[in-house]
């Protein structure tokens, strides 16, 4: 038998082989027999370079090293799930479908608690893996899902084929990773969800594959192109590919079937050898799904519900106050540590002293606590009942932790600020801030390198961040620094000053200035100059910009240190300016307007992206200051509160002509 056809015939054996026992959990094979066809595979593609084939089961233990992710647009957005909490909630779900749908079937699946991922097939062979990232574009973490066993690399299906589902840790795997870094001195994983989405993007495919992922898929995203017209069918299609669909899960004609099925998993939650964080209700007709539509965010035809948060009780140990970027004071719960819905929790936020007093909590209190949406942990209650004496109402701090300078609470906030702009928690904070993802993106430049630099001297203020090309023997000589890593680092904040001026103005950090708000101030200045120089009155006449919001504007450049920032910022040539938007004058210009419904011509955000070019101002939501509601099919609650309210309404149809003109 030639070479070639005897590595095809070992890679289909393996494959199959791979999915019984990764899958199927049914080995038909022994491991010595699965070794030896193993080992005869390696050998002959050794022995015949030209036949490797990335997407061979000998190229799955990594060995892979990126320089960096890349970004990927998703051909559809990944939606995220509207939540429920009770059975009125379900009930009040089923209606509205039945509104639209009188006859529906549910599929009732587990909700996994991992990392949302899409995977891309062509002719049958994998291609590419993609991070939900923020629905529109994710991360290209191809070279990381090979490594994942359970993900097969072949398919028996042509043209493109696009699946969607979870990459999880299973309970073992992160007990197993845990104890090894647990000897290493290293930190541990808070929960089996971080650990896989840490796994996943790391840029060295060889930590991935060390790590024993697993995925489990439940959205074949073309299936009515493969003339599959129902969800249940699509996950069977799934499976006849071999790709892993959770097979606990049941099609439901009633909500109290679902209900009964969401009892009956949540008394096997613990059992089951991964975390799950709730149940997902879909109405198994697809067609359906077009009749429904979506929100911005949220498809209709789909639900999600959360288990109630798990209460447990402890013992509350101590009250620390941290720190953030604006002074703001936070008060923090140090907790003996207690398992709570699959994760060790040691902390809890208390928010601020209001709490603090109205829920009576004490140092060495017992206390209740639980994950709010199963991931923050609160402190529910005392129990007051179980006091022995020791306790004493807990008096809040008048000086700040850091510089000890004095607490103000400032009028109608129940926050305190430390007023210190030299506070050292302060300064850190704020140059973590201007690094985020969010702000200006320098992504080789993370909270723990900015904490340490700072504690080592090399940063102490902002612009410091853009002195660093200056320090390069002093940042390699420091543990942990190598030539590659310095320069990358150098590079990303090298790139930093070509970002947009929304995003400097949003790192800034002036207070009340969120992500839209910068936009918003970019578009209307264009230039840093212009927003500097703008009047309280100026800025309250822009749209989206209130008096505190105002405020807070002319009192960050009324400061001399934030001036000489920006001075410091041109110098070093960061982008102090952006370019106009073209907006048409048009009958939408300076209206508000909501998008709602599913959109034939086009999707939400291209007529989002049309209308601003516009000079519509686009809103998620309905008010009196509504000026138009432009609907698609299956439009619901928002078009009938807009009609309750008068607001002025427009179908498809109508929107598209209009703008036609």
């Amino acid at each position: 038998m030639e070479a070639k056809q005897r590595v095809l015939e070992l890679r289909r054996l393996l494959d199959q082989y791979a999915y019984e026992y990764y899958v199927l959990d049914k080995p038909s094979v022994t491991d010595q027999e699965y070794d030896r066809y193993y080992q005869e595979l390696v050998e002959l593609e050794n022995t015949h370079p030209e036949l490797r084939d990335v997407n061979s089961i000998t190229q799955r233990v990594g060995g892979v090293v990126l320089d960096a992710f890349d970004k990927v647009a998703h051909k559809s957005q990944m939606l995220s799930l509207g939540n429920a909490f009770n059975l009125e909630d379900l009930r009040a779900f089923d209606e509205r479908v039945k509104n639209s749908v009188k006859k529906a079937q549910y599929v009732v699946e587990l909700k996994m608690d991992g990392l949302a991922i899409s995977l891309h097939y062509h002719n049958g062979r994998f291609v590419q893996a993609v991070t939900r990232g923020d629905g529109l574009v994710g991360e290209d973490v191809t070279h990381n899902v090979r490594t994942i066993q359970s993900i097969p690399m072949h398919i028996d299906a042509q043209g493109d084929v696009e699946v969607r589902g979870e990459i999880i840790m299973p309970k073992k795997s992160f007990e197993a990773l845990n104890k090894q870094r647990e000897k290493a001195n290293e930190e541990l994983f808070a929960n089996p969800r971080n650990a896989a989405a840490g796994s996943i993007r790391q840029l060295d495919s060889s930590v991935a594959a060390s790590r024993k992922l697993d995925a489990y898929l439940y959205y074949l995203v073309n299936a009515k192109e493969l003339g599959v017209t129902t969800h249940e069918g699509a996950l069977q299609q799934m499976e006849k590919w071999h790709i892993k669909v959770n097979p606990l899960r049941k099609v439901c004609d009633t909500i109290d079937e679902v209900w009964q099925f969401i009892q009956q998993m949540q008394e096997q939650r613990e059992q089951l050898p991964y975390e799950i964080d709730g149940i997902v209700i879909k109405v198994n007709d697809m067609n359906a799904w077009d009749v429904l539509g979506t929100t911005v965010k949220a498809p209709r035809y789909a639900i999600a519900y959360k288990f109630p948060a798990e209460e447990v009780t402890t013992k509350l140990l101590d009250i620390v106050l941290t720190v953030g970027r604006t002074g703001r004071i936070t008060p923090n719960a140090v907790l003996e540590p207690v398992r709570v819905a699959g994760t060790t929790v040691s902390a809890a936020q208390l928010h601020n002293e209001d709490i603090i007093k109205e829920r009576d909590i004490r140092i060495h209190d017992d206390v209740v606590i639980r994950k709010a949406g199963d991931i923050i942990p609160e402190v529910v209650k005392s129990l007051k009942e179980r006091r022995n004496g020791t306790q004493a109402p807990y008096v809040f701090p008048s000086e700040c932790p850091i510089c000890k300078s004095n607490l103000v609470r400032l009028e109608n906030e129940a926050a305190h600020y430390c007023m210190n702009q030299d506070c050292p928690a302060r300064v850190v904070e704020s140059m973590i801030h201007f690094a985020s993802r969010d702000a200006m993106n320098i992504d080789s430049l993370g909270d723990k390198k900015i904490e340490f630099f700072h504690k080592v001297g090399l940063l102490k203020t902002i612009e410091d961040i853009y002195r660093l090309k200056d320090h390069k023997e002093e940042i390699l000589a420091l543990e942990g620094f190598q030539e590659k890593s310095y320069q990358k680092m150098i590079d990303a904040i090298e790139q930093s000053k070509q970002n947009p001026l929304e995003d400097l103005i949003f790192g800034l950090g002036i207070r009340q200035v969120g992500k839209k708000a910068a936009k918003v101030l970019a578009q209307h200045f264009l230039t840093m100059d212009e927003l500097m120089q703008a009047s309280k009155e100026k800025l309250v006449a822009i749209r989206d910009v209130g008096d505190i919001t105002a405020e807070c504007i002319v009192a960050f450049f009324k400061e001399e240190k934030n001036i000489a920032l920006i001075e410091q910022l041109k110098t070093f040539g960061l982008r102090m300016d952006t370019q106009a938007k073209q907006v048409v004058e048009s009958k939408f210009t300076n209206k508000t307007v909501v998008l709602t419904g599913t959109l034939q011509q086009m999707t939400r955000n291209e007529a989002k992206a049309l209308l601003e070019s516009l000079g519509a101002n686009v809103s998620g939501s309905v008010s009196k200051k509504t000026d138009l509601v432009v609907y698609g099919e299956a439009a619901g609650s928002k078009l009938k509160k807009a009609q309750d309210l008068g607001v002025e309404t427009m179908d498809e149809a109508t929107f598209i002509a209009e703008v036609s003109l």
